[in-house]
C-alpha cells in the first residue's frame, strides 16, 4: 500500500492521449476553482461573523445552525467532486455520522459546559482573573488567538493519544472509520470527544462573536480535511491549515506508527513547527485490518482490556470448578 496515491496521473484511453488534452484547458480552470473553495468558505464564514447583526451573531443557536449549514454543504459538495469513490457515503455511514454530530451538540456539549467550562469560568471568578486587553483587540484578532488556543491544545491532546495506551484506547475507535467525510470529525468515543473539547478558553475575557467566528472557522476546515472532496487548497491556505492530503495520512491503514503524524485538526502550522509532519496522502483508510466498528463497540472500545481479562478470570474459574486442568 502507498502512504502516498497519486491521482492526478494521465489515463489513455483507447483514442489516445490527444482525446485527454482537448479538455485539459476547461479541467485545469475547474481544478483551479475547486481547490479555492475551502479558503474561500473560511473567508465567507469569517465575514457573516464579522459584518452580520449582533441580533444573529450573539445568539447560541447561530453557531449550532452554521454547523449543520456547512456539515450539508460540504456533504453536497462531496457528490459533486467525489475525491475516492471507495469513500461514497452510503445511508449508513451518513446515519451514524449524524448521530455523533447530535451527540456533540447535546451530551457532550453538556458534559464540556458542566465539567470544564463551567468550572473554568467558576474559577476564573473566584480567582479575579481578567483578559480586558483581548476584548480591546478587532473581533478578527480575537478570533484568531481562539483557533490559535484551542488548535494548541486538541495538538497535545490528540498527540498524548497517539502516545499513550491508556488515552489511545478512547481515540482508536476514530481511527477506525474506513471512509472519509465531512461529518467523519465527530465520530468517536465519547470520552475521547469529551477529552479533544477541552480548552482553556472559558479563561479568557472574549467577545461572544469572535467565539462563534472561532468555532465556525474551526468546523469549515476540519470538515473540509476529512470531507471526500478533490479540493487541494493552494499552499497560502495548505502550509497553515490541515487539508484532506494531511488528515488522510493520518488515517492510513498502513500501520499505527504510520499514523503519528499530522496530529492538528485545523491547524497543519502545528506539526510543521513541532517536527510531526509528514506529506502525502492515503486513500486507504482504518485500523486492525479495516474493521468497521459499529457505535456501541465504539463507545466500549476503551473498556475492552478489561473486558477482556474479566472474561479470562472467568473462564479460569469455570474450568477450575469443573476440574479442568
Amino acid at each position: 500500500m502507498d502512504k502516498a496515491t497519486d491521482r492526478h496521473s494521465s489515463k489513455v484511453d483507447a483514442y489516445g492521449v490527444a482525446a485527454e488534452s482537448v479538455a485539459q484547458p476547461s479541467q485545469a480552470y475547474t481544478n483551479v476553482l475547486v481547490n479555492l473553495i475551502p479558503p474561500l468558505t473560511v473567508g465567507a464564514v469569517v465575514l457573516f461573523w464579522l459584518l452580520s447583526p449582533r441580533s444573529l451573531t450573539e445568539n447560541p443557536l447561530s453557531i449550532m445552525i452554521a454547523g449543520f449549514v456547512i456539515s450539508f454543504a460540504l456533504l453536497g459538495l462531496e457528490r459533486l467532486f467525489e475525491r475516492h469513490e471507495g469513500w461514497r457515503l452510503t445511508w449508513k455511514e451518513f446515519a451514524t455520522d449524524l448521530f455523533y454530530v447530535l451527540l456533540v451538540y447535546t451530551v457532550i456539549g453538556w458534559a464540556t459546559e458542566t465539567f470544564a467550562d463551567g468550572p473554568l469560568a467558576s474559577l476564573k471568578g473566584q480567582l479575579g482573573i481578567t483578559t480586558p486587553w483581548i476584548m480591546q483587540m478587532p473581533l478578527v484578532l480575537q478570533a484568531a488567538l481562539i483557533i490559535f488556543l484551542i488548535e494548541f491544545g486538541q495538538y497535545w491532546m490528540h498527540r498524548a493519544m497517539h502516545d499513550w495506551y491508556p488515552l489511545w484506547l478512547t481515540h482508536a475507535p476514530h481511527h477506525h472509520v474506513t471512509q472519509l467525510n465531512a461529518m467523519k470529525g465527530f465520530v468517536g468515543n465519547p470520552i475521547e470527544l469529551f477529552l479533544i473539547s477541552l480548552s482553556i478558553v472559558a479563561l479568557l475575557d472574549v467577545d461572544s462573536v469572535a467565539l462563534f467566528c472561532a468555532l465556525s472557522v474551526l468546523g469549515v476546515i476540519s470538515g473540509f480535511a476529512h470531507a471526500n472532496i478533490r479540493s487541494d487548497p493552494p499552499l497560502f491556505y495548505s502550509y497553515i491549515f490541515t487539508s484532506i492530503r494531511h488528515h488522510s495520512l493520518h488515517h492510513t491503514a498502513l500501520s499505527y506508527e504510520d499514523t503519528r503524524c499530522n496530529y492538528a485538526n485545523s491547524l497543519i502550522l502545528l506539526d510543521r513547527i513541532f517536527g510531526t509532519y509528514r506529506e502525502g496522502e492515503s486513500s486507504i483508510v482504518g485500523q486492525d485490518e479495516r474493521k468497521r466498528l459499529s457505535i456501541w463497540e465504539q463507545f466500549m472500545f476503551p473498556f475492552q482490556p478489561v473486558i477482556e481479562k474479566l472474561k479470562k478470570k472467568r473462564g479460569a474459574e469455570t474450568g477450575a470448578a469443573k476440574g479442568e486442568p
